[in-house]
């Protein structure tokens, strides 16, 4: 064999060791095995959907955690499916669709309504606070403040958007803050004028404490000529910017992620501190199917339900969310992150989860 065949097949040969050896140096995902990956540790080649269920507030961080997921894990194709926050755990617990991780605006949604049958567990993750929104075009926008915005709602030539409170926390809080209002200015009338003069829903006292009582979704028979009222709060979104309403009951990061102008209440109002918890449990929302929920500071809560066909990649996503970078992501949208997270029983967390507890 000649000299310069012989150097031709040595070279090939060279070549294939080195390819060879690049691969071995790859996780099974083909992604360089380094510490700060936040994807599970090992995974599998084949294309996976984790089906990630979440409450429409947490549309726009959850939509840049899915996209860093992906990133870090090729093969998982995340599909979100926002929706309020009620009516999303019953796509699990009633109409049995199936989900990998269910994230809610209430933590509480957790244990009264999944547990113990579709989960032992859940992570209080973030904060929120109730605010007015609305832009430089609502009527009344260069009056409207903290003091006056129950009184701006109330002109007669003013519409303002909810939403549903059988469907969604944010419809709930809305009007445990209408009515937490009455108490705090010391106007009797607030929620009467605001709500029950608009729509079928009403309140009973006792002893200090008030029940808004809300009738069937089909029932509440909204004034269309004053009030929007759609499923999940962030619907309401467009119609503000359209000028199809001046205002609306939101949470505060969904306003910041939109550029709303906003009025942002007074803390014992808000449903933010834990300083006002007692002013706050002086209402309660009784919805249509006659749950209860009780005014408390606003905490978001996820888990993995019994449902999850993608085990691993549940907890990955949701350590994603836990991790300092998902921290930045709620952070920078403004939805504080609870650090350490909180839950009910960390003997029943992930093993993998724990450490952010």
């Amino acid at each position: 064999m000649k000299y310069s065949n012989i150097l031709k097949i040595t070279g090939i040969i060279a070549m294939v060791l080195v390819i060879f050896a690049g691969i071995g140096c790859m996780s099974d995902t083909g992604e360089s095995t380094t510490e700060d990956n936040q994807g599970t540790d090992s995974q599998q080649q084949d294309d996976v959907v984790l089906k990630v269920f979440h409450a429409g507030s947490l549309t726009i961080p959850f939509k840049e955690l899915e996209q860093m997921y992906e990133k870090r894990n090729p093969n998982v194709d995340v599909r979100r499916e926002a929706g309020g926050s009620v009516a999303t755990v019953r796509k699990v617990t009633e109409t049995g669709k199936q989900a990998d991780v269910v994230g809610v605006a209430d933590y509480s949604l957790v244990p009264n309504m999944m547990m113990p049958e579709y989960t032992n567990w859940y992570s209080a993750f973030a904060k929120n606070q109730m605010v007015i929104a609305y832009t430089e075009d609502s009527k009344y926008s260069d009056e409207i403040n903290k003091d006056n915005w129950y009184d701006i709602l109330r002109r007669s030539d003013v519409t303002f958007g909810l939403s549903n409170p059988n469907d969604d926390p944010c419809g709930y809080r809305s009007q445990m803050v209408t009515q937490i209002a009455e108490i705090y200015y010391n106007d009797s009338q607030v929620y009467d004028d605001l709500m029950a003069s608009n729509t079928a829903m009403d309140t009973t006292s006792n002893d200090g404490t008030y029940t808004v009582n809300v009738p069937k979704s089909e029932n509440i028979n909204p004034n269309s000529d004053k009030i929007m009222m759609r499923s999940m709060e962030t619907e309401l979104s467009s119609a503000l910017e359209m000028g199809e309403i001046d205002y609306f009951y939101i949470y505060r990061s969904v306003a910041v992620q939109h550029g709303f102008e906003f009025v942002e209440l007074p803390s014992e109002i808000d449903l933010s501190s834990v300083k006002h918890e007692d002013m706050y449990s002086k209402v309660k929302v009784k919805r249509g199917n006659g749950d209860l929920s009780k005014g408390k500071p606003i905490v978001y809560g996820v888990t993995i339900p019994d449902t999850v066909n993608q085990k691993e990649h549940a907890v990955g996503f949701i350590k994603l969310i836990h991790s300092k970078d998902g921290q930045q992501v709620l952070e920078n949208n403004g939805q504080p992150p609870i650090v350490p997270a909180s839950t009910n029983n960390i003997n029943n967390v992930p093993k993998k989860l724990r450490e952010y507890f």
